[in-house]
């Protein structure tokens, strides 16, 4: 992607730290923003395929979540209350255990925490080890949960886990499904591993994995797998941790990613697009059994932001009340899977990866994702890469994208790909 010279206003350059990141690759000053797309300040609009790194599944500024929030506002409704209970508070959670529990046949306790989804994931590490009494969590290769140390030690990736200054500990990293090539079994590697005593793994509380790995590179755990590690996990008597923070909220077709497979998830980290309208809210989601917290032993002062409360009901009665929605999604990621696919046409070895609306196709090649990118970027698209070399191609396109909008930026991408193809062979000449 390109490197950002602030040129567009310097107090950036001047003032915002060196950690930014996204605005290095999208050198613009963004002003408004609707549906699936965006406006910067010089009137120019680009199509998002980014939407807030799967925060805006529901697209920029949903009208009945803006309506139902002004409301809210204008009549002095709760903003912030700890963990105090609010009207807004018990009007989520019974919409929440009304149309997307009791429907799935779930009975998991909804736990507050801090704004973020690493907090959700930190409070999921915690729980598994107080339940167990192990320390031992089982994370996965090219997994990502978040960037503070519980989390991190979690995340796979060497950039990521270089910011910590410290050692990382409490993680045995175990291959995901496809790690080791399609010809290698690592479901039987690991369960070889976990009955041999004398491997080295001390006894896990937990098994921790995204269904499909956002930032790893959108790979898509298959139902045998999966079921397969639910299986794992309570014969050696640890908890199954399921992060669907990027992953669930509808991202790859249903409410939740694992919504097909049969497993039973003990806890689910739960944030992005949770608000439903890009607002700091996420939660973990708790088999009853295993609620065992004290008062206040995991809390945190922004855990129930209650403008997110308004929102996020107001995005579960209006997408998921029927199975439209859901049916939406399905067409619309079969109209980003075919265009991936005229990309994935043009390059060698090139693969699809992900499913639902969580997609991206592997170049092979980090640069060339980049350049595709961050010509894509020039074209009016808004897009990021994935994977451990940043060699996916990833589309994150608003859920509620319109067939129009959403064919538009598979052109704009496809176009960037072909131009971006022909150039690196010229210059391979």
């Amino acid at each position: 992607m390109t490197a950002s010279n602030s040129s567009v206003h310097p107090v950036f350059e001047r003032r915002e730290s060196e950690a930014r990141s996204y605005c290095r690759s999208f050198d613009t000053t963004f002003t408004s923003a609707s549906g699936s797309e965006m406006t910067d300040s010089t009137g120019k609009t680009y199509i998002d395929f980014l939407a807030g790194c799967s925060s805006l599944n529901y697209g920029h500024n949903d009208p009945d979540m803006k309506t139902a929030l002004i409301e809210h506002i204008s009549n002095d409704g709760i903003a912030h209350g700890l963990d105090m209970y609010t009207d807004t508070k018990a009007a989520f959670l019974e919409t929440f255990e009304e149309k997307i529990l009791k429907p799935r046949g779930m009975d998991h306790k909804v736990m507050m925490v801090g704004p973020t989804g690493t907090n959700a994931v930190e409070a999921a590490m915690k729980l598994a080890r107080k339940v167990t009494g192990r320390s031992n969590v089982i994370a996965f290769t090219n997994g990502f949960h978040g960037m503070t140390m519980g989390a991190l030690a979690a995340t796979g990736n060497a950039g990521k886990r270089g910011g910590a200054g410290m050692d990382l500990h409490g993680v045995t990293r175990m291959p995901f499904e496809g790690a080791f090539g399609d010809n290698i079994d690592t479901l039987s590697l690991i369960e070889q591993m976990l009955d041999n005593p004398s491997s080295g793994v001390d006894a896990p509380a937990a098994f921790l994995l995204e269904p499909v790995q956002g930032e790893g590179g959108l790979n898509a755990a298959s139902k045998e797998w999966l079921e397969g590690i639910g299986r794992l996990a309570k014969k050696h008597g640890a908890l199954l941790i399921l992060d669907d923070i990027q992953a669930g909220i509808g991202r790859c077709g249903t409410f939740f990613s694992f919504e097909e497979m049969d497993v039973q998830p003990d806890l689910i980290p739960l944030a992005k697009s949770l608000s439903g309208m890009g607002l700091p809210f996420a939660a973990l989601l708790i088999r009853p059994q295993y609620d065992i917290w004290k008062p206040a032993e995991h809390n945190g002062t922004f855990r129930g932001n209650n403008h997110a409360f308004v929102t996020a009901r107001v995005a579960i009665e209006k997408f998921w009340s029927d199975d439209q929605f859901q049916k939406d999604i399905a067409r619309r990621g079969e109209i980003v899977k075919a265009g991936l696919q005229q990309i994935a046409d043009m390059v060698p070895g090139a693969t699809l990866k992900g499913r639902g609306m969580m997609r991206g196709v592997d170049v092979g090649s980090g640069d060339v994702a980049g350049a595709i990118c961050a010509r894509a970027f020039e074209k009016g698209l808004i897009i990021e890469t994935s994977g451990a070399e940043d060699e996916v191609v990833k589309i994150l396109a608003p859920l509620t994208t319109p067939d129009d909008v959403l064919q538009k930026g598979i052109d704009i991408l496809t176009s960037a790909a072909a131009e971006t193809l022909e150039t690196t062979k010229i210059a391979a000449e």
